[in-house]
């Protein structure tokens, strides 16, 4: 009996120290990886070829960004990919998120004007990764569209033609590099791009009817760009299953965003208020691509704001069928029916966010006002998502900014116990939904694999796991998180 007591305490406590984050248990198949962009980490803007995008030209309008910081550089990685691939190996990293610069494939946007030096850049980079046994997952559109589509189409106003040229564009790189990308991402967080591009301005295009300078329609044209994403992502998908699938035996979906919307209270128009925010968030995009078409409280509340699929649009969703859900998640809010707005999305989605609850709060918060560290937050979102779509999920962006940062000392910078923290909780709470919820979340990537440009917020807010001088020749430097993301890999 001696060899199966002793047995049975190494597994106790084999679960014990499981259970306290040591050694967060994950299935042996588990995707681990981290994400960049490629306006966010590239720079040579005007290297190789590549055309102008809706945030190469909004970067530079002055105000538009923290002390008027562009991607012009960014982290150079354009031309240090040898150098952070080798970041790579040295944590062991197996995969890793990126997304390609439509406008350095096809400068003006069009199949017409095709760039050679760019399909050679990114089969390079593909190279690289592969040689080195790295998995790359690539996100086709993360926010630069093409500058000459917005200017002479009207960019994701434009219906008709976003579906053409995006599905030209998807077409592109499904042929060049399709044969060893075997991991599709369309569209990275479309409602982001639609609420903050074409609601309140604060992202490119910088469209708003409600800001000083006036341009555009709050009201309608946030549900107008979502549309046609919704639409191309369906083409990219629809070209991707029938020209490609069958030889090249990879997966494509979607990757989307929400924070988890918490009830307030346990009255019933909070609860209704929680689920209806969750439904204007991921349900805007998630329906439409899982179900044909958009939720009924959009359709109710939303009224002829939102557009219409046509039979043909909603037979090309049907067959277009996603092989998993792309999900990014940071933070957690309450939800209580109330808002104090006229109208517009927000009046329409008819709920107030807030991280208090008795004057507590929900959690601690990170550098960003919008972040707040609860990981039971994002058991609860994978838990909703399966249960409404039944999908396989990718967590596809996750990770968090330490507060002041930017401001901190070098060597605290880099000891940045607060991001572990984090990481930490939020991967405990997914590995609680796969083994206890049976949740299928099937891989996870950290946001992000270094500091880059933050878009609006320029390069104040650091997300990496790797630290960049932006002063110092864009010097990479791992921090603690980097370390210990690294041996949870390796475990």
């Amino acid at each position: 009996m001696r060899p199966l007591f002793f047995f049975t305490l190494i597994l106790i406590l084999s679960v014990v120290t499981l259970a306290r984050g040591k050694n967060i248990p994950f299935p042996k198949d588990f995707v681990f990886g981290t994400a960049t962009a490629a306006y966010q980490i590239e720079g040579a803007a005007r290297e190789g070829g590549r055309g102008p995008s809706i945030w190469d030209y909004f970067s530079h309008i002055p105000g538009k960004t923290f002390k008027d910081a562009t991607g012009d550089i960014a982290c150079d990685h354009y031309h240090r990919l040898e150098e952070d691939v080798k970041l790579m190996v040295s944590m062991g990293l197996k995969y890793y998120r990126m997304s390609i610069s439509w406008s350095r494939l096809l400068p003006d946007g069009t199949i017409d004007n095709i760039n050679q030096q760019g399909i050679d850049h990114y089969n390079k980079e593909i190279d690289i990764l592969l040689k080195n046994g790295i998995t790359p997952f690539v996100t086709l559109y993360h926010w630069d569209l093409p500058l000459n589509l917005h200017i002479k189409y009207g960019g994701w106003l434009n219906k008709e033609a976003s579906m053409k040229h995006f599905g030209d564009y998807a077409d592109l790189c499904f042929k060049s590099f399709g044969d060893r990308v075997k991991n599709w991402i369309t569209f990275n967080e479309a409602w982001c791009a639609s609420i903050h591009g074409y609601l309140n301005g604060s992202q490119a295009p910088g469209r708003c009817s409600k800001c000083k300078p006036e341009q555009g329609d709050s009201d309608r044209e946030p549900y107008q760009a979502a549309h046609s994403m919704i639409l191309s992502h369906a083409v990219a998908v629809d070209i991707y299953l029938n020209k490609y699938k069958k030889t090249q035996k990879g997966s494509i979906g979607m990757t989307m965003n929400s924070g988890w919307g918490e009830p307030l209270t346990n009255k019933p128009e909070d609860q209704d208020a929680a689920q209806r925010l969750m439904e204007f968030q991921l349900g805007w995009f998630a329906d439409p691509i899982f179900r044909g078409d958009y939720p009924l409280s959009m359709r109710r509340q939303a009224g002829n704001l939102l557009p219409q699929f046509t039979q043909a649009e909603k037979q090309l969703l049907i067959k277009s069928k996603s092989d998993f859900f792309g999900l990014n998640h940071y933070s957690t809010l309450y939800v209580s029916a109330r808002t104090n707005v006229s109208s517009g999305y927000y009046a329409h989605m008819n709920a107030t966010t807030t991280p208090y609850r008795d004057g507590k709060p929900i959690g601690e918060r990170a550098d960003s006002t919008w972040l707040w560290v609860v990981p039971w937050g994002i058991r609860k979102i994978v838990n909703w998502v399966y249960d409404r779509y039944q999908i396989k999920i990718y967590i596809t962006e996750n990770g968090c900014d330490v507060p002041n940062e930017d401001k901190l000392p070098f060597d605290q910078i880099i000891n940045d116990t607060f991001r572990v923290n984090y990481l930490q909780g939020y991967l405990n709470a997914v590995s609680e939904a796969i083994h206890q919820d049976k949740v299928p979340v099937v891989g996870y990537f950290v946001w992000s694999f270094m500091d880059n440009f933050e878009w609006a917020d320029g390069y104040a807010k650091r997300f990496g796991i790797h630290h960049v001088d932006y002063v110092k020749n864009n010097t990479r430097t791992p921090k603690k998180s980097a370390k210990w993301y690294s041996e949870l890999i390796k475990q």
